[in-house]
């Protein structure tokens, strides 16, 4: 049996076709009684009227790309006809797109002429590359509403069709809140591993030789980049039950962390997060980070991924002392200052290295 989305497909394409069928018979002029016909065919079933209306449209639009004659005719190799010499007003207006007679082969080059300009609707854009430094940030309005948050020594490369939204995460952290669009499905890739959602907002890291990602909002559907495309659809992400041998969904307030190179064949493992989990995920979008009861060298690890000033701990006993607070990532030299305050450490500059030592 035909999956339920193939049939959809398979339907749409039909009635799509015959809508086509129907308007070029119209533009040639409607032998007696099939004006009655045509008008019978579009009220016995909604998606009717909505194909011509669609189709209505794009042809409106074909009227007025006459400057773009000679682009379609080449995609399909045909020569442009030369313009009539004939004056304007004794002849009727012709479409330069419609066939000279009804039959198969004019309503093959009608729905070619369609399919043409569909294919220059979705050509894609120039990608737009966003890149930041060590210690920098930044936060793009995309195109479609969109908004993409980078963290420090990110980059991520942009690129919208009629089709898809799609972003290339090539390195570091980014954060995503997308605006609904249905027809146009939102996918991050990163080393191989593609999120897809429609509408929802969350965080992926791309660091280590493995992708985090974390929801924030609404659901996302997380895979190897071939399988978190077509194969899992709206209706699957926001059910969380996708195909079987499909994506992951994850749901708002979840993490799953993927590697780059499994050692072994084992099902993802989704991680729930305690709202304060989910606030320190996306502490760098407020430029601080809020620890509680954590080693300091986690803590400037954290702080050496913000900045060119490197903090490097010459005593693993130190690294293993725990502290807490709420620090400001770019300013490592204040937090630095801190802890020689408080006698945790005392710190020596080599050049972009501060070495920590116990006092």
């Amino acid at each position: 049996m035909k999956p339920p989305e193939e049939n959809e497909d398979r339907d749409t394409a039909a009635i799509e076709s015959e809508a086509m069928a129907w308007l070029a018979e119209r533009d040639e002029g409607f032998a007696p009684g099939r004006t009655a016909a045509f008008e019978a065919w579009r009220r016995r079933d909604a998606r009717h009227a909505a194909s011509v209306a669609e189709l209505e449209q794009v042809l409106a639009q074909l009227d007025g790309l006459a400057e773009r004659r000679d682009e379609v005719n080449a995609h399909f190799g045909r020569a442009s006809p030369p313009a009539p010499v004939v004056a304007a007003a004794a002849v009727p207006t012709v479409r330069w797109w419609r066939p000279v007679a009804w039959g198969g082969l004019a309503a093959a080059l009608a729905v070619s002429a369609f399919l043409s300009f569909r294919a220059l609707q979705s050509t894609p854009a120039p990608a737009t590359r966003y890149a930041t430094t060590t210690a920098g940030y930044e936060r793009a309005r995309l195109d479609d509403g969109s908004t993409l948050e980078l963290n420090t020594a990110s980059a991520a490369r942009v690129q919208f069709t009629a089709a898809e939204r799609r972003v290339e995460l090539e390195s570091g952290e980014a954060h995503f809140e997308v605006a609904h669009d249905t027809a146009r499905p939102f996918v991050v890739s990163a080393g191989g591993i593609a999120v897809r959602a429609v509408g929802t907002a969350f965080n992926v890291r791309f660091v280590s030789g493995a992708v985090e990602v974390t929801v924030t909002e609404g659901k996302v559907s997380v895979g190897p980049a071939l399988v978190a495309g077509p194969s899992c659809n709206e209706r699957d992400i926001r059910a969380g039950t996708p195909a079987s041998g499909g994506p992951t969904v994850l749901s708002a307030n979840q993490r799953l962390a993927l590697p780059l190179a499994p050692t072994a064949a084992q099902a993802p493992v989704i991680e729930p997060l305690a709202p304060a989990d989910v606030r320190a995920v996306l502490a760098w979008q407020r430029r601080v980070t809020d620890f509680s009861d954590t080693p300091l060298a986690e803590v400037t690890a954290r702080f050496n991924r913000h900045n060119v000033l490197q903090l490097v701990i010459t005593d693993p006993a130190l690294g293993s002392r725990r502290i807490g607070g709420i620090f400001a990532l770019d300013d490592v030299e204040a937090f630095v200052r801190l802890l020689e305050r408080d006698g945790i450490i005392r710190a020596e500059r080599q050049g972009d290295t501060l070495l920590l030592r116990a006092p």
